[in-house]
């Protein structure tokens, strides 16, 4: 089945006014992209997965992107080992109540990314058996893939890699330093910005 093709068969499956079925890049690689609402996003999965024309029995992955005020996409990719095609299901959860029902029990391979997901965006996964911390320490505070999340070694050291264009690594002029969307500038966050004034007392009074 083409991309085109395998977004007709879903969304004929589901209810059609609210499937919006489109194809990804990726030109030889393209892959159909559908976007259900949340209350359909379970019956999409089972319906990729037993539909003999979809036959999609092999979870590969899931993940989120932040749309910021818009909340947040739950981005889905399933696999058909029979037919060697693939679709793209994605949902949108509001910011304020991020709870998406859990596949788990439909794809058992979702286990492991539900809980990443969980854990990087903060969205919660109803009826999974155990969103425990996967890959950050019990005591970490926040989620580090949303976009607020401050990167603490953004702003304590200049931030390793490439160089910015117009530099070079023999000197000469160089373009003025730009912080990445939500980095706060020097002073405005961390240690610095609660040290005392000079003149005022420090936390302790002295």
């Amino acid at each position: 089945m083409t991309p085109d093709e395998i977004g007709a068969r879903l969304g004929a499956l589901l209810t059609p006014t609210e499937v919006t079925a489109g194809i990804s890049g990726g030109q030889a690689y393209a892959r159909a992209t559908v976007d259900v609402p949340l209350s359909q996003w379970r019956a999409a999965l089972r319906a990729a997965r037993d539909d003999t024309d979809l036959a999609c029995d092999f979870f590969d992955w899931l993940s989120a992107v932040d749309e910021q005020d818009d909340g947040f996409d739950v981005v889905a990719h399933l696999w058909s080992t029979t037919h060697r095609h693939g679709v793209l299901l994605r949902t949108r959860v509001p910011r304020a109540a991020a709870t998406v029902p859990s596949v788990v029990d439909l794809y058992p391979g979702a286990g492991w990314h539900e809980r990443e997901t969980h854990e990087m965006f903060g969205i919660d996964f109803d009826g999974h058996p155990n969103l425990a911390p996967l890959l950050l320490p019990p005591e970490f505070e926040g989620h580090p893939l949303r976009k607020e999340f401050v990167l603490a070694s953004r702003v304590a050291k200049p931030w390793p890699g490439a160089k910015e264009p117009g530099e070079s690594e023999g000197g000469g002029t160089r373009r003025q330093a730009m912080r990445p969307p939500g980095v706060p500038a020097p002073g405005e966050w961390g240690p610095a910005a609660r040290r005392p004034a000079d003149g005022e007392p420090d936390a302790g009074g002295a």
